[in-house]
């Protein structure tokens, strides 16, 4: 969202976009409901919101190690032993990736327990806890700590290189997606009136592109200041500066490109498969690498 937020480009997207802020899921619901354009949303969302177009180019996803999406279990049992998980019901897609993990862990059936991200009271009430965003960063910054405060030994998986592990693909957690319904009124981002009713006659062409280029533009923006991203975002957060750098630089990866879209692929035949959502196609047209 660089571009959105800084000079000098916030002023001229400020006449072309009204923003709203809130949680992924959030920005889902508005763009089932015709109450927002465009939206940063949890992959699971296509398939469960028939006509969402993905606007091509960008998405959140991770190609090895992602750190802010882990299951934390006690050391005494493997992930097929497990007879509960506490999960933080934080994002629907990062639920339903670690569903087929433990389809591939032959524990297909262990149930979820909704629960506040709190890792100590999860591990009360169940044998593992997945921990999502924030919470989850924390808990690998203060493992050690929690290992001398408690004396119990964890294992921390991460959710992204364990899907690797498991399916070779990539982890695809968001994209932006486009409302079936253009209407004007806006989620994590969306078109002015002047421009809607162009947009929905020409979502595939040319008005189409220049709303993916503006994202796209912002995006690469905000890749070349990493620092400066850094220092804005830290003090909002009890992590270190170069836990964020390295999250922001390492860890994520911004580009919808022909691995993200195979992953997503997969993701979506999986998940079909297992029953863990509806069946849903990716639609390539022109999504990937830009």
């Amino acid at each position: 969202m660089w571009d959105f937020e800084h000079a000098p480009l916030d002023e001229e997207l400020a006449r072309r976009y009204q923003i709203d802020r809130m949680t992924p899921s959030e920005c889902a619901a508005r763009l089932a409901d015709g109450r927002a354009d465009i939206g940063l949303i949890p992959i699971a969302s296509l398939a469960t919101t028939p006509g969402l177009q993905i606007l091509p180019g960008c998405t959140i996803a991770s190609k090895g190690k992602v750190r802010s999406l882990i299951l934390v279990h006690r050391a005494s049992r493997q992930p097929n032993q497990l007879r509960s998980v506490a999960a933080d019901t934080a994002s629907r897609t990062t639920l339903a990736y670690a569903r087929m993990l433990f389809h591939k862990w032959g524990n297909a059936e262990v149930p979820f327990l909704p629960m506040v991200a709190d890792l100590d009271a999860m591990l009360e009430r169940a044998d593992a806890a997945i921990l999502i965003g924030d919470p989850a960063l924390l808990a690998l910054e203060e493992r050690n700590n929690q290992f001398e405060r408690t004396g119990e030994e964890l294992v921390y998986r991460d959710l992204a290189e364990e899907w690797r592990a498991q399916t070779g693909l990539a982890f695809v957690s968001a994209v932006w997606a486009i409302a079936p319904t253009a209407n004007g009124i806006v989620c994590s981002g969306s078109l002015d009136e002047s421009i809607t009713e162009d947009f929905i006659r020409s979502r595939d062409h040319g008005l189409a592109n220049r709303v993916a280029e503006d994202f796209i533009l912002s995006r690469d923006h905000g890749l070349v200041n990493i620092d400066s991203l850094v220092q804005e975002w830290s003090p909002r957060f009890a992590i270190p500066e170069e836990t964020i750098r390295t999250y922001l630089t390492d860890n994520i990866h911004y580009v919808l490109d022909e691995e993200c879209v195979e992953g997503m692929r997969g993701f979506f035949r999986l998940a079909a498969e297992y029953g863990v959502l509806p069946p849903y196609a990716v639609a390539v047209q022109e999504l990937a690498a830009r």
